[in-house]
């Protein structure tokens, strides 16, 4: 055993620092084993596969040799709400247990910090559909001007999916660079610097691909060069690599790309006048488009798309929009950075629309003669990528997906000459880590399988109410509450329950206001505040969607029922699971 091993197994043992300056800390034979595991891995920077059952306490078993090692570590997180949770609760206890004092950092992707630049434009547009809309753009306003770290995550009150966001975030579409007039108090900036000043860097899945995905293509990197990476939720990894290897465009980007357009011309004289009828026929594309998309199935392959003629026009309207926008953009681009901006995203997005309406052509001539959806998932997959679409209530995505990212994951793994430790409580399948080593790209690593400590049939119950109607009828939502109700009264409150939809998690929302526990609904606040809101109550109820499902912690007897209405299985007709399969 290495002395980093030694170490880190005698902090985590019987007698040792943790046991010593926690309250409630149990010694945990598997952590004990875990912790070697990534420590050795640490010291002879290997790749480490390690699936830690429910229980193992896998945060403080990486944590110990990330502290004690002295290597330049990233942890990558699956959640943002998984992230703060490490980094704001599970590291300073740690860091202190330990007495070490080792920088850290946590590194978010920027379209969670205030952007200055933005806020500044949205004041004075009659953009707000309501007093208390206003009325939070003050409040934010206000906190921008003693905010240290500019920190969305920081306003109480502000729901995750705020319309105010976008109006005061920025994007990467969207983002000035160093042209921006408030570059010196950029909070993504002052962030970055932080992580590259830092030991140990907390971010998340999304932040650490969008820097693989930006390495691979050659526009430089987000996060700092690191000797050790630890990959929590590693198991959610080769899926969300997919999306940042591919390429896509959505409604909602090129709605705001046109609000964009016309705030900028507050700036600059006889602005709007040339730009305003231009941005309107865009919008009215835009309108035109997701009216014949109604048609279309809630998703499917771009063949199948293209095959309405009115949809097939749609994307030539949109597509000629945006060409018309940029010759009415070229003349103002050297007046502000903003039209400079705008015009460069135009003429991306007209890119990759055309990408998107010509791919896979080869492939759609043998599709003519196809009618089967396994032809169909065949020749949408040929050349090893998809291109599909998916609808929401006021919009659409456009996507292009990889079906294989093991090389440029492996590439940039084997460039960093760091330790890899990949580790999760799902990794394995049939005792065996081969399936999630092929889609890492891994060639024999090192593993550790440690089943969790729980015992099972004595420490919990499994209830699967009879009788309740098919999931994807209408009156499934009632039934399942009326099944529920009867649990949460036994139980007291002290529950989580988690749904598929946002639909069906308001419709149960309104359902159980007035029941006798305090209630959480997501979007109401922030979830790190609805999770330390729920914990302070010992009785409460808390109604989430699929991001509650992992990574999160409530000790103790605050949460004793977990309701999942529906098991999260890949929708039968998503064209990549389609693929997949083939």
């Amino acid at each position: 055993m290495s002395a980093l091993a030694h170490a880190s197994v005698e902090a985590l043992s019987e007698g040792g620092a943790l046991a010593a300056r926690l309250d409630g800390f149990v010694v945990r034979p598997a952590q004990l084993r875990l912790t070697a595991a990534v420590a050795e891995a640490f010291d002879a920077r290997e790749v480490l596969l390690a699936e830690a059952g429910t229980g193992t306490g896998k945060t403080y078993a990486y944590l110990v040799p990330a502290l004690r090692s002295g290597l330049k570590t990233i942890i990558s997180t699956g959640t943002r709400a998984l992230q703060d949770q490490l980094y704001h609760r599970d590291l300073p206890r740690v860091r202190e247990a330990l007495g070490t004092g080792l920088r850290s950092a946590l590194l978010k992707g920027r379209a969670n910090y205030l952007c200055l630049y933005r806020m500044n434009q949205a004041k004075g547009d009659a953009q707000f559909t309501s007093p208390a809309q206003a009325s939070q753009f003050q409040r934010i306003v206000a906190w921008s001007g003693r905010t240290r770290a500019g920190d969305m995550a920081e306003l109480e009150g502000l729901a995750d999916d705020s319309p105010l966001l976008p109006l005061v975030t920025s994007t990467v579409d969207n983002c000035l660079g160093s042209d921006c007039p408030f570059w010196e108090e950029c909070f993504v900036v002052q962030a970055r610097q932080r992580a590259q000043a830092a030991d140990l860097v907390v971010v998340n899945h999304h932040l650490l691909l969008a820097d693989l995905a930006l390495k691979q293509e050659g526009f430089g990197e987000i996060l700092p060069g690191a000797q050790a990476f630890v990959i929590d939720e590693a198991h959610q990894l080769p899926e969300l690599a997919a999306s940042f290897f591919g390429e896509g465009f959505g409604m909602r980007q090129i709605q705001e790309l046109a609000r964009d357009c016309l705030a900028e011309c507050k700036q600059t004289t006889g602005a709007l006048a040339v730009l305003q009828a231009p941005v309107r026929v865009l919008e009215q594309a835009l309108r035109e488009l997701r009216a014949a998309m109604e048609a279309l199935p809630p998703r499917g392959t771009r063949y199948r798309a293209l095959t309405l003629p009115a949809v097939a026009d749609g994307f030539d309207v949109l597509a000629d929009s945006l060409a018309a926008l940029e010759p009415a953009l070229e003349p103002l681009a050297g007046s502000s950075p903003g039209f400079e901006a705008c015009l460069a995203r135009v003429r991306e997005l007209g890119e990759r629309l055309g990408r998107w309406r010509d791919g896979g052509m080869a492939s759609d001539a043998f599709a003519d003669e196809l009618t089967d959806e396994a032809a169909l998932a065949r020749t949408a997959a040929r050349g090893g990528e998809v291109y599909w679409y998916e609808l929401s209530p006021r919009g659409f995505r456009c996507q292009r997906t990889p079906l294989d990212v093991s090389a440029p994951l492996r590439q940039h793994r084997e460039q960093s000459r760091a330790a890899w430790v990949f580790t999760s409580a799902t990794l394995a399948v049939g005792g065996g880590f081969q399936h999630l080593g092929r889609k890492l790209g891994l060639f024999d690593p090192d593993t550790l399988l440690e089943p969790s400590p729980f015992d099972w049939p004595r420490q919990a119950l499994c209830y699967l109410p009879r009788d309740l109607p098919e999931p994807n009828t209408r009156e499934f939502g009632a039934a399942m509450l009326a099944a529920v109700r009867p649990v949460l009264e036994a139980s007291g409150g002290r529950a989580f329950l988690l749904f598929a939809s946002h639909r069906a998690l308001r419709e149960a929302a309104q359902a159980l206001r007035g029941a006798p526990w305090p209630l959480f609904v997501q979007g109401e606040a922030p979830k790190a505040e609805l999770l330390q809101r729920f914990r302070e109550s010992g009785n409460g109820v808390l109604l989430g969607s699929a991001s509650f499902r992992e990574g999160v912690d409530v000790a103790g007897d605050a949460l004793s029922v977990v309701v999942v209405d529906k098991l999260p299985f890949a929708a039968p007709d998503d064209p990549v699971f389609e693929a997949r399969l083939e």
